[in-house]
């Protein structure tokens, strides 16, 4: 129990097992961790992982958002805000990487359901779901005495084969939309391909309302599944929220309350949300924002009727983080009225950049299905049987200081709020600007509940031991310490869009009209160039070669198959500002 006992010193919590305490014997060495090692229930953290879905770096209040959030500015006020914290590209590989510890691709996500090039189909580490040589920190916690639950969207496997689903993959209790996404207010899909979306709960099918928002459904089920907890183990919880994916809806008190708000237009509020970055510590006093691309039209050369359907769209993507906001607040406000609060590591992010492309891109005949099944009108969107999204430009505010959005390797694709908030306030209303990435999110969590991973084998199979590194020495002292050396590498790849991070020097591959084209790494100096704007491979051929190798390294490593192009569906074209729906 020694690994043990700094954490918990550190805050307050270490209980005398001779006064009583209830213990948990960890699971055998079948499972791969220590027989010998007892651990008293009352020692051990409680851990609750917030995830929200599409959210843009600068969306909350905490990281220079004018959304209300009164609850997570709350979190970040007894919590360490992250302000050099990075997802993957894309949703699913975000969620396997927090998940386990591990690298998409060695986590079975080296490409999104249904985008399969070549002979990826069929091989390793392209499974697009979930794959059995990973290992959740859900099943290691639940294996070593903790009651695990997760309520929201799973998008990790599952939709025809329940093997996959959570209650397989180490979740006690769980309630999940099985898919990626969905409407907010009814059990309907928002992609046109899928015939319907599934709710699961426990691995069985599950009825929701006719009527509901998303949000609010999670937090319910949440609730209820640590209210029904009979016993009092520890508990791991996943609140998996879908918003504000789209399509951008939320209830109508919520839009009402952002009337007058966004009518000044992208460049005045992005501007506004740096300002307030400079002056909370998230961001230098000298960083020079990116500009936006210049296939984006600005505020002022929009039509009268686009300029109006622009601000409602924002308008309803601030309702969606302000109802989430609240549906934490109803979660935490649980906590604390069921004394568990004071125990619980909080740890709140979204999984990758905001959602800056247009999803009805995704095939000429999603403009017919959506035209054809919902009432696309400007006074309906946001309300029940709306379909909207934000695009690029709004979500170039999301992104500030950053260039361009999920799906991409620049930082606004991959860069994060993270706001973890420890029992007893340590480092509370603290800022770090140390890089760290989602697969280091496992590591501590085992860490601080005495628990070992089992390396590479677990239940009679092989595995991919952790890859992350542990925060939990990081956040140990009274000052926050970088958890990863100055030459430790960082990669980025999915769908042939690839990065490459080494201390200040990053490469980046995007395809044109995004980047510099297949084919072109484009490197940056972010110490000098944080916001990736300036390519100075010419200048640096030693620093480029280097970075290269690394990425050729990964590839060998991990059985990566690359298509050497990029054709990333909704993400590649520029229409988003050629298309008003037609009005009813």
């Amino acid at each position: 129990m020694k690994r043990l006992i700094p954490f918990l010193a550190a805050f307050g919590l270490v209980a005398c097992a001779e006064q009583g305490a209830e213990t948990a014997t960890d699971a055998s060495a079948d499972g791969g961790l220590e027989q010998a090692e007892q651990v008293a229930v009352a020692e051990r953290p409680n851990f609750l992982i917030i995830l929200a879905d599409d959210l843009g770096f600068s969306d909350i209040g905490p990281f220079g958002g004018e959304v209300n959030t009164p609850h997570l500015d709350a979190l970040a006020e007894r919590g360490l805000r992250f302000s050099n914290f990075h997802t993957h590209m894309f949703c699913t590989p975000t969620r396997a990487m927090l998940l386990t510890g591990v690298n998409n691709h060695a986590a079975g996500i080296g490409t999104m359901a249904g985008e399969w090039r070549g002979t990826q189909k069929g091989s390793p580490g392209y499974e697009t779901y979930l794959s059995d040589r990973v290992v959740t920190v859900a099943r290691l916690l639940n294996d070593a005495g903790y009651f695990t639950t997760v309520s929201g969207k799973w998008d990790l496997g599952g939709r025809n084969d329940d093997a996959l689903l959570p209650d397989r993959r180490g979740f006690e209790d769980s309630f999940v939309l099985v898919e990626g996404s969905a409407d907010h207010f009814r059990n309907y899909p928002a992609l046109a391909e899928l015939p319907n979306v599934n709710y699961r709960e426990r691995g069985a099918d599950v009825a929701v309302p006719e009527s509901f928002f998303s949000s609010t459904l999670y937090a319910d089920k949440l609730i209820e599944q640590l209210e029904g907890q009979d016993d009092d183990r520890p508990f791991f919880a996943y609140l998996s929220f879908t918003a504000p994916h789209y399509p951008i809806q939320a209830p109508d008190e919520y839009i009402a309350k952002y009337a007058g708000v966004y009518e000044e237009g992208y460049e005045a509020i992005r501007q506004s949300r740096l300002e307030r970055m400079k002056a909370e510590g998230l961001m230098a006093d000298d960083v020079v924002p990116a500009d936006p691309h210049e296939a984006w039209p600005s505020w002022d050369e929009l039509s009268d009727d686009h300029r109006a359907f622009e601000i409602r769209r924002m308008q309803v993507y601030a309702a969606m983080i302000d109802s989430m906001d609240h549906e934490i607040g109803r979660v935490m406000a649980h906590l604390e009225e069921s004394g568990q609060l004071d125990n619980t590591v909080v740890i709140f992010l979204s999984d990758n950049g905001a959602e800056g492309g247009n999803p009805l891109d995704w095939a000429p005949y999603y403009y017919d299905w959506a035209e054809e099944n919902f009432d696309l009108s400007l006074g309906n969107l946001g309300r029940p049987n709306s379909y909207a999204w934000t695009g690029p430009q709004w979500s170039h505010v999301s992104s500030a200081p950053y260039r361009l959005f999920k799906s991409f390797s620049t930082r606004g694709g991959t860069q994060s709020p993270l706001i973890m908030a420890l029992p007893n306030g340590a480092h509370a209303g603290e800022v770090t600007d140390h890089f760290v990435r989602a697969d280091d999110i496992p590591a501590p969590l085992l860490e601080w509940a005495g628990v070992d991973h089992p390396g590479t084998s677990f239940d009679g199979r092989d595995v991919v031991t952790i890859q992350g590194k542990s925060l939990a020495s990081a956040l140990s002292g009274d000052e926050v310490a970088p958890p990863h050396a100055d030459d430790e590498v960082f990669v980025w790849e999915i769908m042939d869009r690839r990065a490459v991070q080494k201390g200040d020097w990053k490469i980046v591959w995007i395809n044109a009209p995004w980047g510099a084209g297949v084919g072109t790494w484009s490197l940056y100096n972010l110490a000098s160039d944080p916001t990736e704007m300036t390519n100075v491979a010419a200048q640096h051929p030693d620093v480029l070669a280097d970075l290269i190798a690394e990425f050729e390294s990964y590839v060998a490593e991990n059985g990566l198959i690359l298509a050497d192009y990029s054709d990333v569906g909704y993400t590649n074209k520029t229409t988003h500002f050629e298309w008003l729906p037609k009005q009813p």
